[in-house]
């Protein structure tokens, strides 16, 4: 369902059609857009904290900027809800993140305003800069190449390697710190204005850069006046802001910061930086949820709240009459405590994600043992080696498709010298709504070839937990993966007791005729249901649960191939057999 639009957005349909307006108007657009996205979301659900905490910030840069022609990165994408708007899709953003709708999150394919498709974090800045390199080696000098990015993305390793090579290409590149939690540099108030004012005017630049240049020349004559200068200059901001600025020790110039959510300082600091060559960064304070009093005060509970009362701001839950099953994650964050309590050499670790994997009820109820080391998968993995070689038993929780990052971490670190580190892929499968970027349909081959590497998957929340802790046990001590995926399992009573499993060793569901169904997983969940609704129409396949990928269960197979002549399988995966084989996403 459409839904009206504001006086001034109702006739907005791309970025030239903002640019037309008086600026006085930008303070109207902003408060229409931001209802918008409160009206949609409210019904369709989606990402929402994220956007409404960049509405000013998006009209500022579609507005100043000459997009599409000048390149903007949106990193990670959840804040690009607004910028979906105002590029041609408000009559269709009813349909965001449904079967057959426009993506949540930026794609190259939906528009030429996504100039680059993201959902994973920090690659934002790497981006930019291979496109403004690109530009400058094509001769399109006058081109603007902008990647937002938050204080959360800022932290891992990629944004970082990124900013460095920046430093030295000096290639036309803006890089928007969208801060809403935290502040890199504090906010001195009327100085800080004062100071953001004077470095981005175009006279304080260009006589920086022509005094730059002569004290270039001056150099050849005598002591390095470039080297002397940069250090008063350094020494000075040093004693004023009583800390050194990051940023500019990579060779960025630093501005800010400045309030995120005053479109018309915004829009005057960008003119100004427009014209400003070489690597800068612009840090904006913002607020997540901005506008929407309930998700400024709890951001992380309306991230992504599902449909909700936008009055009441009531969040609607689906009414159950009976006990359902938990949530798999659920149960991994209850059983690891459990066994945290048996196992003094148990630690959690997860990067950036203790409500969505759960691992907050560790962190809760041992906080000394549980880890979250930020938007760091890489780390996450070679920091639970580090512990693995003292003797502790880490449990590495990480998303399926976050753990491609930490590829090479858990084959250099952790498997190749055979460590004690247990996987917990979280979201393993199909993750619904969030779209290709967020399937976990690769882990099960991914770590199938890994040396040393047990790969399992539980049908159950049963099955989870006795995964768990054959995995912990001493006598097992290698790299163990288990994935599970998201949402719901299939048991109500799942606090069964313990029970070490074979490892290598699935089960039988049920004996058949003719036909064996071969399961990994929780789909085996899919097949039972198969099998019963097939047994009233006279065919009784047979099941298996193979519960391992590596090492198999031999016995089975040969009983399964024995006995069998029409094998079906069924994974939450991939299929890798031909080139034109299609994924299955």
């Amino acid at each position: 369902m459409q839904h009206p639009a504001g006086q001034l957005l109702k006739d907005i349909r791309f970025p030239e059609d903002l640019r037309k307006l008086p600026e006085r108007d930008l303070e109207q657009i902003c408060r229409e857009l931001r209802d918008y996205i409160i009206d949609v979301v409210s019904v369709n659900g989606g990402h929402f904290g994220a956007s409404l905490g960049v509405v000013e910030l998006t009209v500022a840069l579609h507005y100043i900027f000459q997009t599409p022609y000048d390149q903007l990165i949106w990193d990670v994408g959840h804040q690009a809800y607004g910028h979906k708007i105002l590029t041609g899709r408000r009559e269709v953003f009813h349909t965001n993140r449904i079967y057959k709708g426009i993506s949540g999150f930026p794609k190259r394919s939906e528009s030429n305003y996504d100039t680059f498709g993201v959902g994973h974090s920090s690659t934002s800045i790497s981006a930019a800069l291979g496109m403004a390199v690109a530009s400058r080696l094509k001769g399109e000098n006058d081109r603007q190449h902008i990647a937002v990015i938050g204080d959360g993305a800022m932290t891992a390793g990629m944004a970082f390697e990124a900013l460095n090579h920046a430093g030295v290409e000096n290639s036309n590149l803006l890089v928007v710190l969208n801060d809403n939690c935290m502040s890199i540099d504090p906010n001195v108030g009327a100085l800080k204005e004062y100071l953001t004012d004077i470095t981005t005017s175009h006279t304080y630049n260009k006589v920086k850069d022509e005094v730059w240049k002569l004290l270039g020349k001056i150099s050849k004559f005598g002591p390095n006046a470039q080297e002397i200068a940069a250090k008063v200059e350094n020494g000075i901001k040093t004693t004023l802001l009583q800390q050194s600025n990051l940023f500019e020790s990579l060779r960025f110039r630093y501005f800010g910061p400045v309030d995120g959510h005053d479109i018309h300082r915004l829009v005057k600091v960008m003119r100004d930086l427009r014209d400003i060559p070489g690597p800068k960064i612009l840090h904006c304070l913002t607020v997540k949820g901005k506008g929407y009093e309930l998700a400024e005060k709890d951001q992380t509970k309306w991230h992504a709240p599902g449909l909700f009362d936008k009055i009441t701001g009531e969040i609607f839950k689906p009414k159950v009459e009976s006990p359902q099953p938990p949530k798999y994650q659920d149960v991994f964050g209850h059983t690891l405590v459990e066994l945290a309590e048996q196992n003094p050499k148990i630690v959690g670790v997860t990067p950036a994600m203790p409500s969505g994997s759960s691992m907050n009820i560790m962190m809760k109820a041992i906080p000394d043992r549980a880890f979250d080391v930020g938007i760091a998968e890489q780390h996450a993995v070679t920091f639970s080696a580090g512990m693995a070689t003292q003797g502790l038993v880490p449990f590495c929780n990480i998303y399926s498709s976050f753990m491609q990052r930490a590829y090479d971490q858990v084959v250099h670190d952790v498997a190749l010298q055979n460590l004690h580190v247990v996987f917990c892929l979280d979201r393993g499968g199909l993750a619904g709504a969030d779209g290709p970027t967020h399937h976990g349909a690769f882990d099960l081959a991914y770590f199938r070839c890994i040396p040393n590497m047990i790969v399992a998957a539980p049908m159950n929340e049963e099955e989870l937990r006795n995964l768990m802790y054959t995995a912990q046990l001493p006598e097992t001590a290698a790299p163990f993966s288990i994935r599970y995926p998201r949402g719901n399992g299939v048991m109500v009573e799942w606090r069964k007791p313990l029970q070490k499993l074979t490892i290598g060793t699935g089960r039988k569901i049920c004996d058949g005729e003719e036909v064996a169904i071969l399961t990994i997983g929780h789909p085996g969940n899919f097949a039972v249901s198969a099998c019963a609704d097939l047994n009233k129409d006279g065919i009784k396949p047979a099941h298996y649960d193979l519960r391992f990928v590596k090492p198999l269960d031999h016995q089975l197979l040969h009983e399964v191939f024995s006995k069998y002549k029409k094998i079906i399988t069924v994974e939450d995966g991939c299929n890798m057999d031909l080139p034109q084989s299609k994924p299955l996403l």
